[in-house]
């Protein structure tokens, strides 16, 4: 008899949603930027929440009880906030934003992705390399803030798309 799986729904909608928002970012880089500020706040928020809520099936799932995810998701709701009330500001800080972020959360998977081994092989390493890619995107986008402003649109679709994509997989694990 086949084994039914679980969906999670949380992970496959959150997974869509950073999806739709790539496929958004890719299509016209040049507008974009305002509205990245306001979908990167608005999503930065639901992120965060979404650290909140994951930290403690990760913790009855593993026992890990680490508070890393826990200072992410806070951190991610402050930002979203604060960009949400300064958009001016956004939009200058966002090349250095977005560097940060890449980096603090790929190595926040990084840490934790020994926990999906014994899970799934196939996700471990998935998330392993685009997490290593994570980091080095944001080493790149932290040391060339000006031509990080200018292609932003397409390297925040392209992390979102691999970030969906990884929540979609996630879900179906």
């Amino acid at each position: 008899m086949k084994e039914s799986r679980k969906v999670d729904w949380g992970s496959l909608i959150l997974g869509i949603l950073f999806v739709l928002v790539s496929l958004i970012s890719f299509r016209d880089p040049v507008g974009n930027l305002v509205a990245i500020v306001i979908v990167f706040a608005v999503f930065a928020i639901i992120k965060g929440l979404f650290e909140l809520f994951m930290r403690k099936q990760v913790k009855e799932l593993t026992g890990y009880k680490g508070k890393m995810p826990l200072v992410v998701g806070i951190i991610d709701i402050l930002i979203g906030i604060f960009f949400i009330f300064n958009i001016g500001a956004g939009v200058v800080a966002l090349p250095f934003v977005f560097a940060i972020w890449f980096i603090i959360d790929s190595v926040l998977a990084l840490v934790t992705a020994d926990l999906f081994r014994g899970i799934s092989e196939g996700h471990y390493w998935f998330t392993v390399v685009i997490n290593i890619l994570g980091i080095l995107l944001g080493i790149i986008l932290l040391f060339n803030p000006l031509s990080s402003a200018l292609t932003l649109s397409f390297l925040v679709g392209f992390y979102f798309m691999v970030v969906g994509i990884n929540q979609i997989v996630y879900a179906f694990r």
